[in-house]
């Protein structure tokens, strides 16, 4: 029984990882980690017994360690105790699934300790693919993705090659403001960002699929996972979600990966690679599909995709800056603190702000990740 370690347990991906694990007998929860919703944190450490659990907020983590007294449960928090979650011995495999730029550290740790990664966090990449690429490399670890689209490539790369790949095919479904104009946009509501057509995801995920950002991450991330040159990767529209994402080769053949848009297929496949197990979850009726269509993304009115392209054909410690301005701006948008169309132009003014380092160290990394989000504040202060 392989036992399984889960940062970022009460949020989206993490309740999915653990409806996929309730239905095998394969797996065994040794860890879960939460930022601040220690109630449900509470029921699934009941429910599964791990060894360890782990709360960001230091007075929340007091208030669960006294629900849990009499429990064999270790109760940590803060940075130290997601580490150690990431790092716990009894874990084989380590699902990174908390979001943003926090999963980072935890992932490298987890990397050194030569835990088998299932990465739902794409910040890890997007902010420091080279160096955890190399970890991985000289650690002999196995990083198999969970997010839909790169599961797509990942399986579509056994089709072939390497040196026989002509390009990677990201789809995004378009988000929920597909064929507006940038006048349409002027007034969002929160409510509005947040109703994606065919996804349940968190709400930071959500607002960047509205406004494609998620997608250039997608790119960033992609681009190290796979060792693929930037021009390579490709994206297009897809709305309907039934093609995930594909892998086109040098003869023209075009490897696509179909399923309807349920996450748990993926995060299982993570966990079974290179085994498939059945499972419970409503198969796709290609009977029933009234139609499969293809767009070029809008970069005009969703500016966001190409901000990411630019962040990573710069490289250096940009990538890194455009994630952090990112992060802070959706979190102000959030707070309705700022206009959805102010998100992509404060990105940009950081951006544009940024002396980047073209070959960072991690503290590098940490230290512009840092820069970047004192600089939002200042922007959208004056």
């Amino acid at each position: 029984m392989k036992g399984i370690s889960i940062l970022g347990s009460t949020g989206s991906i993490g309740t999915q990882a653990l409806d996929v694990i309730k239905h095998s007998q394969e797996y065994k929860v040794v860890a879960l980690t939460t930022n601040r919703n220690i109630e449900l944190l509470e029921r699934q450490a009941l429910e599964f017994n791990p060894k360890l659990v782990a709360v960001m907020d230091y007075k929340k983590s007091n208030i669960l360690k006294d629900k849990l007294k009499g429990y064999n449960i270790k109760v940590v928090f803060g940075m130290q105790g997601l580490m150690e979650a990431a790092a716990i011995a009894a874990a084989d495999v380590v699902i990174t699934s908390v979001v943003g730029m926090i999963g980072l550290l935890p992932t490298l740790e987890a990397i050194k300790e030569g835990k088998k990664i299932a990465l739902a966090n794409k910040e890890t990449l997007v902010t420091a693919g080279e160096i955890v690429m190399k970890e991985a490399l000289k650690n002999k670890v196995n990083i198999i993705p969970v997010d839909s689209e790169h599961s797509a490539i990942f399986q579509g790369l056994r089709c072939g090659n390497r040196d026989e790949i002509s390009k990677l095919i990201l789809t995004a479904s378009g988000g929920p403001f597909r064929g507006k104009s940038t006048n349409d946009l002027k007034n969002i509501k929160i409510e509005e960002a947040l109703k994606h057509p065919n996804w349940s995801m968190g709400k930071k995920l959500t607002i960047d699929s509205a406004t494609l950002m998620n997608k250039g991450l997608e790119v960033i991330e992609a681009k190290w996972l796979f060792n693929v040159d930037i021009d390579k990767i490709e994206v297009i529209v897809h709305p309907q979600s039934i093609i995930h994402s594909m892998v086109e080769y040098i003869d023209g053949s075009i490897i696509s990966h179909m399923g309807v848009p349920d996450m748990r297929i993926p995060i299982q496949y993570a966990l079974t690679h290179p085994r498939r197990t059945d499972n419970q979850i409503k198969k796709l009726n290609l009977i029933s599909l009234k139609e499969l269509t293809f767009e070029l993304p809008d970069t005009r009115v969703f500016p966001c995709l190409e901000l990411a392209y630019k962040a990573i054909k710069t490289g250096g410690t940009m990538p890194s800056v455009l994630n952090a301005a990112n992060e802070v701006a959706v979190e102000m948008f959030l707070n309705n603190k700022i206009g959805f169309l102010d998100i992509p132009e404060i990105i940009y003014k950081v951006m544009d702000k940024h002396i980047m380092i073209k070959t960072p160290t991690l503290d590098d990394i940490l230290e512009s990740d840092k820069w970047a989000r004192e600089i939002v504040k200042n922007i959208t202060c004056n």
